[in-house]
């Protein structure tokens, strides 16, 4: 999987001792398990961590130059979204050559909350609009055009309490000379008695994933929150839905004055102040059938009918892997000094885990780019940085899109689209069926697609492949009983083997389609 950085260290020891910014090939980091001899650390400046303030590092002006043919990487930026690609596309560009991970299900998709997002519309260069995904989409691309090494997987474990830092995902293991923490923040939960119950079945997080599913076309929804989020996903949802309920648990709604006239002005929503969830209620078949409603300000319950419930209440940073490690607030955000600097020499922190203010697109894409220049000048400024020059590439042709198959269908093929395909192969294939249930807004379904695409094309010859768009196929995500997307479905010989809502990991799904191939 890695590439072996042959001569690295050759090519390092020809130049001129005065050189700031040395030269290498390009490289990838190393997969786990970890090669035996780890690179010693690089003595360096006392490090000042909020429960560690008094220890230090030693410093040493003599340390040797880090061997960079066993995988010391300049520069790894943990986190996507706006930040994380920003920072990502400025860092290749000055040839840091930085290891990136998106993330996987830990803090929510790769590409932030804009994955979740319908139209943004005050992101500058786009005078009519673009989706959240569309745009996480082009600077993903751009990040990938200028080298950055990309992987969707989670990080499990940090450290930064010694030189140099190390970083350990699911599959590999890093050491970097520099970090920066792009992590964003989570949607929070009310945690209502019975949210897990109906979580997916009615509850959800995400209205531009789920919105479009046949469990709430043409049904009563609500909304809980007052501020952009929830007017946003208010608004959404009346493309869908009968009629949308905002409930607001204070007095009067915190969004934009923009949203707020939305709102208002929108026949097919009602907003409800001073409102707090209490719980679901279902009916005999364990259906959601309404939420338990109580006035903050009376007391008085209630019982709302509606088949869904999106929430819209705030976040969390995700600060969780460094707490012990560098300076927090007391809500968990990473404190910086003047910009993008946390209190540990060489981590630099961008994007909503440090920004519990503004949270924009175009004020994390602008911290991500801070962070990268205080990074670029961190390396220098250290005689650690290594240039990376990226080879002249090929533009990889785009993937063809809509309905591959109508009157032309061969089954020979492993990947197919439509419910003419599918009905086809679900007769006629002794394979097994894999098929993916997607809307073209959701932000998780773009996340799980080269996912799910390693994993068929590991398994080309033993499985067919079927992508049912929501929105095109309505009434066969109604007959599969798909509550919200993306989910897979898997069907051996006309027999449904497993239904896989939402992100998994690859070996779940290479371990389904392994013991029934």
């Amino acid at each position: 999987m890695a590439v072996t950085r042959l001569a690295v260290a050759a090519a390092l020891s020809t130049a001129p001792p005065s050189s700031r910014r040395r030269r290498g090939f390009l490289h990838s980091c190393r997969p786990l398990p970890a090669a035996a001899g780890a690179t010693p650390a690089r003595p360096a400046k006392a490090l000042r961590a909020a429960a560690a303030a008094d220890e230090e590092a030693p410093a040493s002006a003599t340390a040797p130059p880090p061997d960079l043919s066993r995988g010391l990487e300049n520069l790894v930026i943990i986190g996507s979204g706006p930040a994380g690609y920003t920072a990502a596309i400025y860092a290749a560009r000055a040839n840091l050559k930085p290891v990136v991970f998106e993330g996987y299900q830990v803090g929510g998709v790769p590409g932030g909350q804009l994955m979740t997002t319908t139209e943004v519309e005050n992101f500058p260069g786009f005078p009519d609009g673009i989706t959240g995904p569309d745009l996480m989409d082009k600077m993903r691309k751009q990040a990938e055009r200028w080298g950055a090494e990309l992987h969707q997987e989670d990080v499990e474990f940090v450290n930064v309490k010694s030189r140099p830092f190390v970083i350990r995902s699911s599959d590999r293991e890093v050491k970097c000379h520099s970090l920066i923490i792009a992590t964003g923040a989570n949607a929070k939960r009310l945690r209502l008695p019975r949210e897990d119950e109906f979580w997916s079945r009615g509850i959800s997080a995400c209205a531009i994933c789920d919105g479009a599913s046949p469990l709430f076309k043409g049904q009563v929804l609500a909304v809980v929150g007052g501020g952009d989020t929830a007017t946003e996903e208010a608004i959404y949802l009346t493309k869908y839905a009968r009629h949308v309920h905002l409930l607001v648990r204070k007095d009067q709604l915190r969004a934009s004055k923009a949203m707020q006239d939305r709102v208002l002005n929108n026949p097919n929503i009602t907003v409800h102040s001073n409102t707090e969830v209490v719980d679901v209620v279902s009916n005999t078949k364990g259906q959601m059938s309404g939420i338990q409603l109580k006035r903050s300000d009376t007391g008085e319950e209630s019982v709302l009918e509606v088949k869904g419930l999106f929430y819209g209440i705030g976040h969390t940073p995700n600060s969780q892997l460094l707490q012990g490690q560098i300076e927090l607030d007391d809500a968990g955000y990473i404190l910086v000094e003047g910009t993008a600097k946390t209190s540990v020499d060489g981590v630099f922190a961008a994007g909503d885990v440090q920004d519990h203010e503004w949270r924009q697109a175009v004020t994390a894409a602008g911290s991500g780019c801070v962070a990268a220049l205080s990074v670029e000048r961190y390396l220098v400024a250290n005689d650690l940085l290594v240039e990376f020059h990226q080879p002249v590439r090929e533009e990889k042709q785009k993937e063809i899109t809509g309905r591959d198959v109508e009157m032309g269908f061969d089954i020979s093929h492993t990947k197919h689209r439509g419910q003419y395909a599918l009905r086809k192969i679900y007769h006629e294939s002794p394979r097994v069926v894999c098929v993916l249930y997607t809307s073209p807004t959701c932000g998780p379904c773009r996340t799980l697609k080269p996912i799910l695409n390693k994993v068929i094309d590991e398994y080309n010859e033993h499985v067919h492949f079927v992508e049912i768009d929501i929105e095109e196929d309505p009434e066969i995500a109604e007959a599969a009983g798909i509550m919200g997307t993306p989910c897979v479905q898997f069907f051996k010989n006309k027999e449904m083997l497993r239904t896989l809502s939402g992100v998994k990991m690859k070996k779940e799904y290479r371990e389904l389609i392994e013991s029934n191939k």
